[in-house]
């Protein structure tokens, strides 16, 4: 008979700088299947600035990426008891939210960003987080299709929603566009939507347009 309990356990965040806590913006990051947050924040680095923090929080299910030594990545959830990993990650990041928003005077805006397993994981966490999101991207990744749809539909209706994707990207098929599609049409809301010559993997010059950075 297969049984669960829940105990304390610590989960592994990376932030860009200290916060004074009068900071304009917050960033969420959500790293992708395999990588680790403190590498994944690095490619914001030319972003860091005074006025706005960056949270990359990392995924709680590590593995070797290769045979059984070498590089570790972190994923967000496997097939595996993949409904428990859900509700530990929801009870993660709103943990982790909560312990950094309590401190602010003047709430600051909250922009999501999530790459490939972390698009699907930040759309079904912000959907039912009880803060308001500011700004969702979903970059080379989408909503996650087990999202519940009514809560979203309501929660992202004052979000700005952009989806980002290379054109050259092997991991993005017309099947998963397709279902993008529906999902978008149900939730009813427009989105902008970016594309960029490249692959599997963030682009600067984006970055940049999306930071407001000339």
């Amino acid at each position: 008979m297969k049984k669960s309990i829940r105990f304390e356990y610590e989960a592994h965040y990376v932030v860009s700088k200290e916060p004074d806590f009068r900071e304009k913006e917050i960033w969420l990051l959500f790293h992708g299947y395999g990588q680790l947050a403190e590498f994944f924040i690095r490619k914001f680095q030319p972003f860091f600035e005074e006025n706005r923090l960056f949270i990359a929080p990392e995924g709680t299910n590590y593995a070797y990426l290769k045979d059984f030594q070498g590089r570790v990545g972190a994923n967000w959830m496997t097939r595996h008891e993949r409904e428990k990993a859900i509700e530990n990650n929801h009870r993660y990041l709103d943990e982790l939210m909560e312990s950094y928003l309590r401190k602010f005077e003047k709430k600051p805006k909250i922009k999501i960003l999530g790459f490939s397993q972390g698009a699907a994981t930040a759309t079904r966490w912000a959907s039912r987080w009880s803060g308001e999101v500011d700004t969702l991207i979903l970059w080379a990744g989408g909503f996650a299709h087990d999202m519940q749809l009514e809560d979203a539909r309501g929660k992202f209706s004052q979000t700005d929603l952009k989806i980002v994707l290379g054109t050259q990207d092997e991991l993005i098929t017309p099947e998963s566009i397709d279902k993008q599609e529906e999902l978008i049409k149900i939730l009813g809301k427009s989105i902008e939507k970016i594309t960029f010559e490249g692959g599997h993997e963030l682009d600067t010059e984006i970055l940049k347009m999306m930071m407001k950075v000339k």
